[in-house]
């Protein structure tokens, strides 16, 4: 099949933000999705960026029965190992199911690496869910390794109130 991976514009919002919606359903956490499309327009594609992302896109002889030619992507930032220096962090890889096991996937997770790679990083990160044993295989079959049970980390997170109340801690 025809496939073009491609840096994201900002016309893509629109349908990064119904895929994102789509992994949300995806990974039964839809009632988590806060993101806009408004939100994805300015953090991604101001002059400071928060994040970039990679297209998979199809001709339209190839769309989806819904009219879609955008039918996967990938949402990734630079992050920093004070052991390793620069890492590139992949917080999404999605395809939409009918176009799954094409090598989609693949593409899109090698274009970040091939991105990471000239800026300089040493590390792609990502997380997968423990549940999620599809996926699990697949980062697994490209070489990537499980950090939790290897090396013992946990990813961390606080957010909301637990946030709002940490910030506000004096010295």
């Amino acid at each position: 099949m025809e496939l073009s991976i491609r840096a994201a514009t900002l016309e893509d919002c629109k349908d990064i933000s119904r895929m994102i919606l789509e992994l949300a359903v995806y990974e039964k956490v839809e009632d988590q999705v806060k993101i806009t499309q408004k939100d994805l327009e300015q953090d991604g594609f101001s002059k400071n960026p928060f994040f970039h992302a990679v297209i998979a896109e199809v001709p339209e002889e190839h769309r989806t029965k819904d009219g879609h030619t955008k039918i996967g992507y990938s949402l990734y930032f630079y992050t920093y190992s004070s052991w390793k220096g620069r890492a590139v962090y992949m917080e999404d890889l999605y395809v939409m199911p009918e176009f799954r096991g094409k090598g989609i996937g693949k593409a899109l997770m090698s274009k970040v690496a091939q991105l990471g790679l000239a800026a300089g990083c040493t590390q792609l990160n990502f997380a997968v869910l423990d549940w999620n044993r599809p996926s699990l295989d697949f980062y697994l079959s490209q070489g990537c390794w499980d950090v939790t049970s290897d090396l013992g980390y946990h990813c961390m997170r606080c957010e909301g109130e637990a946030l709002h109340t940490l910030a506000q801690r004096d010295l």
